[in-house]
């Protein structure tokens, strides 16, 4: 039926190919740690880089310090950038010639399950870099009366007895329903269909963006239009805030850009931008639940690694405490008051160092061929990313760096001409959980006072611990993610009004 002389001189010229592409790949001058750089054995290591990452970018970090090294990953060598210096090189290279934008496109596929529009326009990221900040201490007051309506439907504690609360859910509710107060407003926030779409969103982005790349480039726009569940959920969350949208575009035209009880948040943002440019109720939910997908999970994950980390270690509820009634006392639940609390914000940064989002982080795309300082070739085309976990666990930096210290840059903050500095918001190249540079997260300035808002708020009405050998959940590493405990459970109980 074949003849087998042909097969297997097409097999040898196909095997020689294959060699010929290894030996010549620029690539293979960089040391490989996680597996083998050899064709074949290659794609086994993938696997295994996957569930071991922690220590394998333990490892390269300690190995290569200052230098480069590449992992395996399923379907792309990523080039890990190892020290300070080279984060710095990192965060220096153009975006024309280290992409930002392209790392975020390879990785969820957005212009493929969305279509062009928020990725050749993405104007609501400027407005997140423009309106957020200046607008913390106005918008704080609003997340914080949501607080006050949602902790306690999410965390139905009383002061007779414990209640066991799943931590991921609660904490995805809460969020969603704080930040969507900002985004879209009341009475929409609490619109739980509403939240339920914009929790799920993210995770189906994810899965469609993973899904998507199993094809060929050519078919990938088909098979994000129609086999996409974020699309879908997009529709559905369209039909849900096409009441507010139609209100306000009723507002709009009839007293024009201003008038009395104006919304100040992020929906009305981008109506405004939105009236020179595509103004369709997608072209503004798209944009919003993009915000949604930035945000909520992002900060419900560091928000649960912090409670887990409080209720590890219940001693931590009294000096807590203590700074925390103190500064409400004379400042209330105000921007400055959480500016004040440089104790919480210590832990959260602590717990930011000690956990993160990521093994590694600040990826970017190479669009074209580049030699670094050290003479390291990198090709266009390949994904570079920072050694985060070797950087926050570097003992010279952070002594008894595998310790959890939550007052550790609390006291930092102590030395003079060090008070501004080591703040939760702050990045540096010791230090990037936010990223680094002109590229740091833009919504980290909300998102870290609501984050402390939540837990301060949380830390003077509860009294919490964890369940059974008091033993804090373990972290999941997949790949580069970091993600905390998914049915992990805290111990909750109200303080009595007197305590309070």
């Amino acid at each position: 039926m074949f003849d087998t002389p042909v097969v297997w001189t097409t097999v040898a010229v196909i095997a020689a190919l294959y060699l010929y592409r290894w030996y010549t790949d620029p690539l293979r001058s960089i040391p490989t740690v996680g597996g083998y750089s050899f064709p074949f054995l290659s794609t086994l290591s993938t696997a295994y880089t996957s569930f071991n990452s922690k220590r394998i970018f333990a490892e390269g970090y300690k190995k290569y310090y200052g230098r480069v090294f590449k992992v395996p990953y399923f379907d792309r060598w990523a080039v890990v950038l190892s020290g300070p210096r080279m984060v710095d090189e990192l965060r220096r290279r153009p975006e024309d010639e280290f992409s930002l934008t392209e790392s975020i496109e390879n990785l969820l596929q957005i212009r493929n399950i969305l279509g062009n529009d928020t990725e050749d326009d993405p104007y609501h990221i400027d407005i997140v870099k423009e309106k957020f900040p200046r607008n913390v201490p106005a918008i704080l007051r609003e997340v914080i009366d949501e607080l006050h309506a949602a902790v306690p439907q999410y965390i139905p504690a009383n002061a007779h007895e414990w209640l066991e609360v799943p931590v991921v859910p609660a904490a995805q509710q809460i969020i969603a329903r704080a930040s969507n107060r900002i985004f879209v407003g009341l009475p929409a926030c609490r619109d739980q269909e509403y939240l339920d779409l914009t929790i799920s969103f993210t995770k189906d982005i994810v899965m469609d963006g993973t899904f998507v790349k199993i094809f060929p480039k050519a078919l990938r726009p088909y098979v994000g239009k129609y086999w996409s569940n974020a699309r879908s959920n997009l529709r559905k969350a369209i039909s849900r805030l096409k009441p507010v949208i139609d209100a306000r575009r009723g507002e709009m035209e009839k007293y024009g850009d201003d008038w009395a009880g104006k919304p100040n948040d992020l929906l009305q943002w981008i109506m405004d931008v939105a009236q020179s440019k595509d103004c369709s109720d997608q072209a503004i939910v798209s944009r919003i639940m993009l915000v949604c997908f930035a945000s909520i999970h992002t900060s419900s994950d560091s928000f649960t690694q912090a409670i887990y980390h409080l209720a590890e270690r219940p001693e931590y509820l009294g000096p807590l405490r203590e700074e925390i009634e103190s500064i409400l006392s004379e400042e209330g639940w105000t921007k400055n008051a959480m500016d004040k609390m440089r104790k919480l914000d210590s832990f959260l940064r602590e717990s930011q160092r000690h956990n993160g989002v990521g093994v590694a982080g600040m990826g970017r795309i190479v669009l074209k061929d580049v030699t670094l300082h050290d003479g390291t070739f990198i090709p266009r085309g390949v994904e570079v990313v920072a050694a985060t976990y070797g950087i926050h666990r570097n003992p010279s930096v952070y002594p008894d760096a595998d310790i959890f210290d939550p007052f550790r840059f609390a006291r930092l903050r102590e030395t003079e001409g060090e008070e501004l500095k080591h703040q939760f918001i702050n990045t540096s190249l010791d230090y990037i959980a936010f990223g680094h540079g002109k590229h740091a997260c833009p919504g980290r300035f909300f998102a870290a006072n609501e984050i402390k808002a939540l837990l301060a708020f949380i830390i003077l009405k509860y009294d919490l611990k964890l369940p059974g050998d008091g033993k804090r959940p373990n972290n999941i590493y997949w790949g580069m993610n970091v993600i905390p405990a998914q049915n992990g459970k805290v111990l909750f109980r109200k303080r009595g009004v007197a305590a309070q």
